[in-house]
């Protein structure tokens, strides 16, 4: 038998088609199956507890608990998803609804695409007009009051219904949502095990809507213990603290990219880490700063959008894939996507789906 080694051009190239023409007729077949599968003659009416749910279309769940923060709760499950399965707690930011952020974030393709839950909580009028979590007072983010306790609740929640890994629990925000995903790491950090933070602001920022404002324009100063003691007093659990990824627009108006560099003051401190300790790469034409822990584990990473004003980083799909990444109010094409950045950072990946293909071909 010739070893595939000592293959001539000409062989290769044979090899070559019949693979392609292999795929290519494996990805029809299953493509055929899954439309027979559910696909419905049009004479049979479908009842409306039967109708598939339109793809990132959430579900809006109405007890989840004591909710002292009256926060709303929606949810994206894929159709079987497995129990153990990775859960995403998503944070919008001001102006913004849960529905128009994963509309352009597309946490919910991902969510059906790589297997794993997502959780929105949505701001209501009645607690802040302009729809802002209210990351700025103590009642909303201290463990176990206010809005915080609402979104941990929320966990529990998804945790007990669809079997949720609570190893596997991240949160991401944008904004108000961004600070507000800062308070539930500092908050909860038995509970979490990654963040990413979209233009937010540090924990402890500030206390009231004068001093928010504030902080908005220009990060308070603070040294980096300063900062660190605001999370380490947050919670009193004694366990290692979650990763934390910041992103931050260079032309961002809205919130300082003081507020980045705060941060990042604040989670290295917390982490234990050297300001200057970092390698530095370019992903999809930005900057990116990573700091590991001594055993290799990536703690605090930094992504510096350049040209991004106030939003979360996008890079819309091709048409002829399922849309993610659709810019719109606050919802920035960047060329890069946070989202997919952030879910692959996470371990948020379904390796075996490419193995799958690899097999119907053979």
């Amino acid at each position: 038998m010739r070893s595939r080694f000592k293959l001539s051009l000409s062989d290769m190239l044979r090899q070559h088609r019949r693979w392609e023409r292999t795929l290519a007729k494996a990805v029809k077949v299953t493509r055929k199956a899954l439309v027979s599968a559910t696909s419905v003659p049009a004479s049979v009416p479908v009842p409306p507890a039967a109708r598939p749910r339109s793809v990132g279309k959430l579900e809006e769940v109405k007890a989840f608990g004591s909710n002292p923060g009256r926060l709303r709760m929606l949810k994206y499950v894929p159709a079987n998803l497995p129990k153990k399965s990775p859960l995403v707690v998503v944070l919008h930011g001001c102006h913004q609804t849960a529905e128009a952020y994963d509309r352009g974030s597309g946490w919910s393709v991902l969510a059906r695409e790589r297997g794993f839950a997502v959780a929105y909580a949505e701001q209501t009028r009645s607690n802040n007009q302009n729809l802002c979590f209210n990351w700025f007072r103590p009642s909303n983010v201290a463990r176990d009051r206010g809005e915080v306790m609402s979104i941990r609740q929320m966990v529990a929640k998804m945790a007990t219904a669809h079997g949720i890994d609570r190893k596997q629990v991240f949160v991401t925000g944008l904004s108000a949502g961004g600070a507000m995903t800062a308070a539930m790491l500092a908050a909860y950090p038995d509970v979490f095990r990654a963040g990413g933070i979209i233009a937010g602001l540090p924990f402890g920022a500030a206390r009231d809507v004068h001093r928010a404002l504030a902080a908005m324009k220009q990060a308070p100063e603070r040294t980096p213990q300063e900062w660190g003691n605001l999370v380490r007093a947050a919670s009193t659990v004694n366990r290692d603290f979650p990763a934390v990824s910041i992103w931050h627009g260079t032309l961002d108006h809205t919130v300082s990219l003081s507020n980045a560099e705060a941060l990042l003051e604040q989670w290295l401190d917390v982490h234990g880490l050297e300001r200057d300790a970092y390698t530095q790469s370019q992903v999809d034409g930005h900057i990116r700063r990573v700091w590991k822990t001594a055993a290799g584990k990536v703690a605090v990473e930094f992504y510096l959008i350049e040209g991004l004003g106030h939003g979360t980083p996008l890079k819309p799909r091709p048409a002829s894939r399922p849309k993610a990444d659709t810019p719109g109010p606050f919802m920035l094409d960047a060329g890069i996507s946070s989202s997919m950045h952030l879910a692959t950072a996470w371990g948020l990946k379904k390796p075996a789906l490419l193995s799958a293909l690899r097999q119907a071909a053979e």
